[in-house]
This record gives structure tokens, sequence and C-alpha cells, in this order.
């Protein structure tokens, strides 16, 4: 599990949070998802909880029962990681391409 999170938690807004922060239940989960919001490794966290089923904590801005509800809607993903990184970057290219046909 730790080679897998490799290098994006060393860019992780929470790397140096208390972990009690992002393990907590009921309304202060809504604290540890503030950590998360800007965070520039979000996807690569996210997609981590995801393929590893962790249960506990908020990872990539969502609770355990977020991220249970969507396990249970996406059965057959095989790969949170894949799914998540290009869903990102078709986004982000047609976020691009969006922005250069209104210069243009």
């Amino acid at each position: 599990m730790a080679e897998r999170q490799g290098s994006w938690w060393e860019a992780a807004a929470c790397r140096t949070a208390d972990p009690e922060e992002l393990f907590v239940e009921g309304a202060a989960q809504s604290g540890a998802k503030r950590i998360c919001a800007a965070c520039v490794v979000r996807t690569e966290c996210l997609s981590h909880a995801l393929d590893e089923r962790i249960e506990h904590g908020v990872w990539g801005g969502m609770t355990e029962r977020e991220r249970r509800a969507l396990l249970r809607r996406r059965p057959t993903v095989t790969s949170w990681r894949t799914l998540l990184e290009t869903a990102r970057t078709d986004h982000e290219r047609s976020g691009a391409d969006g922005r250069t046909a209104r210069a243009g």
C-alpha cells in the first residue's frame, strides 16, 4: 500500500494534518473534506482509497459512506485510478479546448 501511495502522498494537503482530523465521524467530516478541497492530489488519494477499499476516514474529499455508495453504483470498475485519471485528463482537455474556442 505504501508503494502505491508513492510520491503523491508527499504533495497531499493533509500530509502534515493530525490524523485525528481526517478520521472523524458525523459533522466533523465536513472539516476534513475542506482540507481535501484544494488538494492537488485529490484524484490520486481518492482512487487509492477506492482501489484499496479503505473503510475509514476522509480520502480524496469523500467520506467512507460516500465511497461505499460510489462502489455500489459502479461495481464493474476494476481500476479507480485509471478511471479517475482518465476523467481528469478529459476534463482538463475539454476545459482547454473551451478556453481556446472562446478566446479565438
